[in-house]
């Protein structure tokens, strides 16, 4: 495939959910390198979201940005807001476990149905690049929020095998838990460490760990060198849940509360049966599809891509690189709180 220059420059792009913390993360960088975008919509359904996301990005300094207020839910809505769109990011969904395990009809409609509103709108006007967000309870899923992650995945996937002569490429990111994100679990423990004690689920429990620049990076990775259908997940360090609270209140009781409905214990990003199709590019795993619409020698070359061993597991308890109470507190001063102390 022809290598072009990447930029965002003249170029209309729209993110679902992007009143979200990734969403936000993704319009400051998109701003600071790319100046001259054409237009940037925030397409969501909440109108407090875009009203405080407004304080920060108004019309009159930022005149290519686009408040659009809508549902993934309404495909309509969606081909109205896509008409002139060249890129999409899709960040949209119901993403709260325990949430979603009570009103499980309520994720699907999102998760699911509004995935498969997306790619129809997208392939129905000229968008040229999609990549959707997913998340590491996708990967052998057992709780609802996974699956439909999962479901959302294959059709955005599949997506690339309907495109017909439409100039499209459908791909995926998929990352663990995003640092300092909304509803995540070091705002939370923040928001409790001036209580009698910390909850906790299990402290044997362990998860991955990305931070908000980290995400955007990847975005922009698949944005710029997917070739349709691959499923990127990257090499991220693990952290300990307990080692989450020593960081943020290690003079405080740390009590066991018990897991809620649909939570493992460890997450995985990369399970046996993925490793069949899964390709080492350095910075970034990829997992290719079963049949690809393009020559899979061709993509090796091009990125360097060696196949990982069949067997192997990229789970949150095996990992070779591990945050510890000293680096998470730096990270949170960095990247979530810049007046945190202990």
């Amino acid at each position: 495939m022809e290598k072009k220059e990447f930029s965002l420059n003249n170029k209309a792009i729209l993110i679902t959910g992007g009143t979200g913390s990734l969403g936000k993360a993704l319009t400051r960088r998109i701003f600071k390198e790319y100046p001259d975008v054409k237009r940037l919509v925030i397409f969501s359904r909440d109108e407090q979201k875009q009203f405080v996301m407004a304080q920060e990005f108004p019309n009159h300094k930022y005149r290519s940005i686009r408040y659009f207020i809508g549902d993934v839910r309404d495909s309509n809505r969606l081909k109205r807001a896509m008409k002139g769109i060249d890129y999409v990011i899709h960040a949209a969904a119901m993403k709260h476990v325990h949430l979603a395990e009570y009103n499980p009809m309520e994720c699907i409609k999102t998760n699911v149905m509004g995935a498969e509103n997306v790619i129809n709108a997208c392939l129905e006007t000229d968008v040229t690049r999609v990549v959707a967000l997913s998340t590491d309870k996708a990967a052998a899923p057992i709780n609802l929020y996974g699956a439909t992650k999962l479901a959302s995945d294959k059709l955005f996937v599949a997506a690339n095998n309907i495109k017909g002569e439409n100039n499209i490429r459908f791909s995926v990111v998929r990352y663990g838990n995003v640092m300092g994100s909304n509803g995540s679990v070091i705002p939370f423990f923040i928001s409790k460490k001036d209580s009698d004690f910390l909850p906790i689920t299990d402290k044997t429990m362990t998860r991955f760990n990305i931070t908000l620049d980290g995400g955007v990076d990847m975005v922009m990775h698949a944005l710029e060198t997917a070739w349709g259908g691959e499923i990127f997940v990257p090499k991220i360090p693990s952290y300990k849940i307990i080692d989450v609270a020593k960081a943020i209140a290690p003079n405080k009781e740390h009590r066991e509360i018990g897991i809620r409905p649909g939570e493992k214990i460890h997450e995985e990003m990369i399970t046996s049966s993925d490793s069949f199709y899964t390709y080492d590019l350095g910075k970034y795993y990829a997992i290719v599809p079963n049949l690809p619409n393009w020559k899979l020698d061709k993509f090796k070359k091009e990125f360097n891509a060696v196949k990982v061993a069949n067997g192997f597991v990229y789970n949150s308890s095996n990992n070779d690189s591990w945050e510890t109470p000293e680096t998470l507190r730096k990270l949170i001063v960095e990247h979530v709180d810049s007046t945190f102390k202990v």
